[in-house]
């Protein structure tokens, strides 16, 4: 451990200069403007594997963005880990609440990071948490400290929904093939409290369009006497929660996993100050589905909201029109048993049904995934369990996450893996908003923590 912590101090630098070098290019997978960009991130990504210290490394052809397939193969007879990450990012809007430019790092100092902490988008979600996996390869390779085979796969679609990356898995299976998966996609609870993510979320993504008159109509002379795509576009969605926040679509609820008593209660050991969590995001009080507690809203329980809504004039000043189009996203994350398309077809179906006849709707699926659950007893849990216990001298606490990664099922399903995640991003991080940041000590520890991991997944396999 020393030998370890002395690498990483040794070349504390070199690891943060590396990462704000990665940071620096725009790889955002929504928007084609930046399609240049996200195949440059691939070719760095291919070429930290190669200086890491893996013996192959190729650019693979997908129907969408490439995958970054890398290797370090020592003995066939020795187990196998793959490691999982994206290099693509979200979009930085809107510009204007970063404090400084989102493809410009900096390294600031805060009050949960005093030893400082990158601002830039992707810093935690995900190049800074990949790139830990790089930098803990490239010690194991450097010190000779490498127990076991490892794996890179690398994708530039996981904030689009991962289509091509299904298309791979589906391909590679052979070439993919592991004792466990890796992922480093998550947070963990403070960094005094480390914590492992056993439980992910799914997700149904969709876009629904509400459209009225055949053109923007006056006002003044229409308002009243044709509807307004936007007023029922509004009450359409206000009506898909009750006064208790419970979701309203039929057959919503009918393959959610509850949680005993006994299950609920370990879940509530985890520290959580509320006080503090609105605090930290500026609320007079939490809100939420009646008979749950904020963790348990957020992680074992399905929700449902608009991540985005718009139609008529936005622009400044005033233009009295009636919308003909309205439009909103909408975001459904699922908990384990309720499968992603069925609940997009409840969902079109339960839309479809409430509009009123002066407008037509739309649904537009955009894309999902399943939830996923990986048991405690695992070795690969096992391991990671030690590995942070080494690192922080604190036992992690398994927590289930309200995100979701979609691939995970899909791993489980083609690969025969189980997952094991093992994040080192804080809820505070900002990811997915302006000011997305990671904390040096965080990046840093992972890097410290990570190798850990291959040595006493290699020994429990051995048992």
């Amino acid at each position: 451990m020393d030998t370890l912590k002395d690498y990483v101090q040794k070349n504390k630098e070199r690891f943060l200069n590396e990462l704000i070098d990665l940071l620096k290019i725009p790889s955002v997978s929504a928007d084609s403007a930046y399609s240049q960009d996200v195949i440059d991130t691939a070719n760095a990504v291919k070429a930290s594997l190669e200086k890491a210290g893996c013996d192959f490394v190729e650019i693979c052809d997908t129907p969408g963005y490439p995958i970054v397939y890398g290797e370090k193969i020592i003995d066939k007879n020795l187990p196998t880990v793959l490691v999982y990450g994206h290099y693509d990012v979200q979009p930085p809007d809107p510009l204007d609440l970063w404090t400084s430019p989102p493809f410009e790092p900096v390294i600031k100092k805060t009050d949960l990071h005093p030893e400082g902490a990158i601002f830039a988008r992707g810093a935690c979600d995900d190049k800074g948490q990949m790139y830990m996996h790089v930098k803990a390869l490239e010690y194991m390779v450097q010190t000779n400290n490498l127990p076991c085979n490892v794996k890179f796969m690398i994708e530039g679609e996981e904030e689009v929904g991962s289509a091509s990356l299904s298309w791979f898995v589906e391909r590679n299976q052979e070439k993919l093939k592991n004792d466990v998966i890796l992922i480093s996609d998550t947070g963990m609870i403070s960094n005094t409290q480390p914590s492992i993510t056993t439980g992910l979320r799914g997700l149904s993504y969709v876009e629904v369009e509400v459209t009225g008159p055949n053109r923007d109509l006056h006002s003044g002379l229409y308002g009243g006497a044709v509807a307004n795509p936007i007023n029922i576009l509004a009450k359409m969605i206000a009506s898909l929660h009750d006064e208790n926040n419970h979701i309203t679509i039929p057959g919503f609820y009918d393959k959610v996993e509850e949680l005993s008593d006994a299950e609920r209660a370990e879940m509530a050991k985890a520290p959580f100050s509320l006080e503090a969590y609105k605090k930290a995001l500026d609320l007079n009080d939490i809100y939420g589905e009646k008979g749950y507690t904020t963790n348990e809203r957020n992680s074992i329980r399905p929700t449902l909201d608009v991540n985005g809504i718009w139609g008529g004039y936005t622009g400044e000043g005033a233009k009295t029109v009636i919308a003909s189009k309205a439009f909103a996203k909408i975001s459904m994350r699922l908990v384990p048993n309720q499968d992603w398309h069925e609940i997009t077809e409840l969902f079109t179906k339960h839309f479809e049904s409430i509009a009123p006849s002066g407008v037509t709707v739309k649904v537009k699926p955009h894309h999902g995934g399943q939830g996923y659950v990986t048991p405690i007893d695992s070795i690969g849990y096992q391991a990671a369990a030690k590995a942070y216990n080494e690192s922080f001298g604190v036992q992690p606490i398994p927590v289930r996450s309200g995100g979701s990664i979609p691939i995970v099922a899909l791993f489980e399903k083609e690969l025969k893996s189980k997952t094991i995640l093992m994040g080192f991003g804080l809820d505070s991080d900002a990811i997915h908003s302006p000011n997305e940041h990671f904390g040096v000590f965080n990046y840093l520890k992972g890097i410290e923590t990570i190798p850990l991991f291959y040595k006493y997944f290699v020994e429990l396999s051995k048992k």
